[in-house]
């Protein structure tokens, strides 16, 4: 179920497929015929029901009067990451639990123009609604590759001539220091415990975001935004 006027809307234009839509019996008129032009363009039933039944559905009661029934894209495969006509650049998730942020890191993967996110296929978040939501629908338009060895992939990107930095408070340069124009991805630690060793053996470089305050760490959200679009500055000058 994707629920949430906005996310229902990415859905819809992009003309992913949909089962079934459920849209609130007194919604805002002009939200409402977008919505019936929609389910009539792509032929999936329409159901006006009241809020309880979305609340049900969506299991939140943050749906905005729309939820969606769909059939989510499959993975992507590992080499869909690479049919670029630039230098690939990357997000990895290391054991990212929290739907919301992989969510948000999503949305900023789509923003930049980010080519692709990795994420292991054990202990991580997964494509759920508040997810989807959370990503305001871009998760429909980032690839999204689960894998089981993280260390194995991380060897493997580097055979294919892509750098790997990591993001860690403890590291040695800036993250405004590197030259992203290359192939690049971006390693983020999960929320708490960061990087785990071997991942961070792994990578080439440590970077860090200088923090003047008296937290020590952003977000792991915030922390992809920055990276993302320092990539994105640098290879757009």
């Amino acid at each position: 179920m994707i629920y949430g006027r906005h996310p229902a809307l990415e859905w819809l234009e992009g003309g992913l497929p949909v089962r079934t839509i459920y849209l609130l019996r007194d919604a805002e008129r002009r939200f409402s015929e977008k919505i019936v032009q929609h389910a009539r363009r792509c032929g999936a039933p329409l159901n006006r029901v009241d809020r309880a039944r979305l609340t049900h559905l969506a299991g939140s009661d943050k749906h905005q009067g729309v939820v969606l029934e769909v059939e989510l894209p499959g993975a992507s495969s590992f080499g869909q990451l690479f049919r670029t006509g630039e230098a690939p650049l990357l997000g990895i998730l290391d054991q990212i639990q929290d739907p919301q942020n992989l969510g948000a890191v999503l949305r900023s993967a789509d923003g930049a123009g980010v080519h692709g996110i990795i994420t292991t296929r054990h202990r991580s978040a997964r494509l759920t609604p508040a997810a989807f939501k959370a990503s305001a629908g871009a998760a429909a338009h980032v690839p999204l590759v689960p894998v089981t060895n993280l260390a194995r992939t991380l060897d493997e990107l580097r055979e294919r001539g892509i750098w790997i930095a990591g993001a860690d408070p403890k590291g040695d340069r800036s993250y405004t220091a590197l030259d992203y124009r290359t192939a690049t991805a971006f390693v983020l630690g999960s929320e708490g415990r960061g990087l785990r060793r071997l991942v961070r053996e792994k990578c080439d470089f440590l970077v860090t975001i200088p923090m003047s305050g008296a937290v020590s760490s952003l977000n792991v959200s915030i922390t992809a935004a920055l990276l993302f679009y320092e990539a994105r500055r640098q290879r757009d000058t």
